[in-house]
């Protein structure tokens, strides 16, 4: 059975609070996993079952939403979590012109379709609105979402080998650090 395309009109990019991502805790942790099977290097490995996905929100991005120093913007696609993307924003005082941008991931079924790029830009805009001039990320060097990010105007500073496991292997690939300075 072939699946047929979302229609783009249907999606939204909305920010989501602790609430409302704990309301929909099995489809963050849906995509999530999906994600990591699909080879996303977000953090995981495989075997990753769908509870240490759940516990991931749960546990650290909850909490950190409910800090109130961390944006969490989500893709719905007819209220289905398709996309997501944080902007953390809890910085030293000699950093609070800075944000990180993290856990860019768009579900595999979903991709090709510009999700990355508006969740991207609701992220940039939240940090403009909050005063924020430098964007900060890494990434597993040699992964689309590289190109992504230069492509939307991020700068590399560097690569550091060996960073992480791969998610379904034990080769290790290098991050690299990228930046963007925003204007307000």
């Amino acid at each position: 059975m072939t699946s047929k395309p979302h229609a783009a009109h249907t999606l939204e990019i909305v920010t989501l609070d602790a609430d409302q991502v704990t309301e929909r805790l099995d489809q963050f942790a849906d995509m999530l996993r999906a994600c990591v099977h699909d080879g996303a290097s977000i953090g995981f490995i495989e075997p990753f079952p769908v509870s240490e996905a759940e516990a991931f929100w749960r546990d650290k991005i909850v909490p950190a939403l409910n800090g109130g120093k961390r944006t969490l913007f989500a893709a719905l696609d007819q209220d289905r979590v398709v996309g997501t993307v944080q902007l953390d924003y809890d910085t030293m005082p000699n950093q609070a012109h800075r944000g990180d941008i993290s856990k860019l991931m768009v579900r595999p079924d979903c991709r090709r379709r510009g999700i990355a790029k508006l969740l991207m830009a609701s992220a940039e805009n939240r940090a403009r609105d909050l005063g924020r001039t430098l964007l900060t990320l890494d990434t597993r060097t040699g992964d689309s979402a590289e190109v992504l990010y230069a492509a939307l105007g991020f700068e590399t500073t560097g690569v550091i080998p060996d960073f992480a496991r791969d998610p379904d292997s034990e080769k290790l690939s290098g991050t690299t650090v990228m930046y963007k300075r925003i204007t307000r």
